[in-house]
């Protein structure tokens, strides 16, 4: 018992130590916490509010935290997208089209605009973000990835417009911006590690994801009240952050990736401040539940560092939808023989929640027997997706290098 005490009251007087209000910056990386200091300071987070209005002023403390943390406050300028759509594919069920638009002047977003077909009446919007996912050809990266293609094809069939995106720098079209002899359609991973760890990698990720937004609410046929985000890894990371940081997400999804004690291993992911600073700390539990009272669902498995988020994180952020009554607009899925990925199995779960609180049409993508049928979906080769190529030129105002990027985002 005593040995019990004493090992509690170590972790607190860690904890008390690394949580001095008299810092400055301290970056969270990685596996910053033993799972046993993550569990410590949840509890002291739960110590910190017990009601809703103190959990709204909490609330509004680590979101002005977090965006002067991720060197995005104030806001920068909303300059003109510009946005281009071309090369419309009709698919069964679904629609698929190049996008290009501006987040600042002159770096460009590139993705793919997945619709439904036929649709008569505003549609819910769902931004998809990818994780750090990778392989040996461009295939294997972000937003081309099939399995990448099969969630937002399917989405789309449920009756969503759904838009796929890059990464900074993380292989497509971007990467040019960074390294102007890097050839778009040959990725190399070594490559595309070296300048999407750049300091900007997590302001202006940030911001492109708050930009896709925008361009999502730009669009006739999108309900600017319903808007969705999931992704999984890294592509969670920003799914979480969204939510928290931006009103105008309606439902939250992320997936393999909320943990108490992980940070995320990417600079894209805990590079900057935000975590922890003079005013706040916080861990990504916390962040996530930010979201509520609005719809979030959690997937994890048990081959990560989310296997703890049933009996762990899952009750600390059902506490805080219970200050608000909405403890079933809050689910968590656990695949406890699964590995870190975002594979059909993980989808399934997701496509019934977005159908639940977006109204979408689940049977448009079910066989007879009530199972999830993906069997119609069109993988397309990144020829196809790519936006630029090395015979389609990045627009002449491109700009080029970490420099010039950095110095457009302070200027804004």
């Amino acid at each position: 018992m005593k040995s019990s005490l004493l090992s509690v009251f170590l972790v607190l007087l860690l904890l008390g130590c690394r949580n001095t209000v008299d810092q400055g910056p301290v970056l969270r990386q990685g596996q910053y916490y033993t799972h046993e200091e993550g569990k410590a300071e949840l509890e002291k987070l739960e110590s910190m509010y017990s009601n809703k209005a103190e959990w709204e002023e909490r609330k509004a403390l680590l979101r002005e935290s977090i965006l002067k943390g991720a060197n995005l406050s104030p806001l920068p300028q909303r300059t003109p997208l510009n946005t281009v759509i071309s090369s419309k594919r009709i698919k069964d069920g679904y629609s698929v089209e190049n996008v290009y638009f501006e987040c600042i002047p002159g770096f460009y977003v590139c993705g793919n605009l997945f619709r439904p077909l036929d649709n008569e009446q505003k549609a819910p919007g769902i931004l998809c973000p990818h994780g750090h996912f990778a392989g040996d050809s461009l295939i294997d990266f972000g937003r081309f990835r099939p399995d990448m293609q099969k969630r937002c094809a399917t989405l789309a069939r449920m009756g969503a417009v759904v838009f796929s995106y890059n990464m900074f720098a993380w292989g497509g079209e971007s990467i040019k911006q960074l390294d102007p002899s890097a050839v778009i359609e040959q990725p190399s991973k070594e490559n595309v590690w070296k300048h999407h760890k750049a300091s900007v990698s997590l302001t202006l990720q940030t911001w492109s994801g708050i930009r896709g937004l925008d361009f999502l609410q730009s669009l006739p046929d999108v309900d600017p009240d319903q808007i969705g985000v999931t992704g999984a890894s890294g592509g969670g990371t920003q799914t979480f952050l969204l939510a928290a940081l931006d009103d105008r997400v309606s439902v939250s999804v992320p997936v393999v990736m909320v943990a108490c004690h992980f940070f995320g291993g990417c600079e894209c992911e805990s590079g900057l401040p935000i975590h922890e600073s003079k005013n706040h700390f916080t861990n990504n539990a916390e962040i996530t539940a930010m979201v509520a009272p609005k719809p979030l669902l959690m997937i994890s498995d048990g081959d990560d560092w989310t296997v703890t988020e049933p009996t762990l994180e899952y009750p600390f952020i059902q506490r805080i939808y219970s200050f608000y009554g909405a403890e079933g607009n809050v689910e968590q899925v656990h695949f406890p023989d699964a590995v870190h990925d975002y594979n059909a199995e993980k989808r399934a779960p997701v496509y019934h929640f977005m159908a639940k609180h977006l109204g979408l049409n689940i049977q448009a993508v079910t066989n007879a027997e009530g199972e999830i049928d993906e069997s119609t979906i069109d993988i397309e080769d990144p020829s196809v997706t790519l936006v630029f190529s090395s015979s389609n030129p990045l627009p002449e105002n491109a700009l080029v290098g970490l420099e010039a990027i950095e110095e457009a985002m302070g200027n804004l």
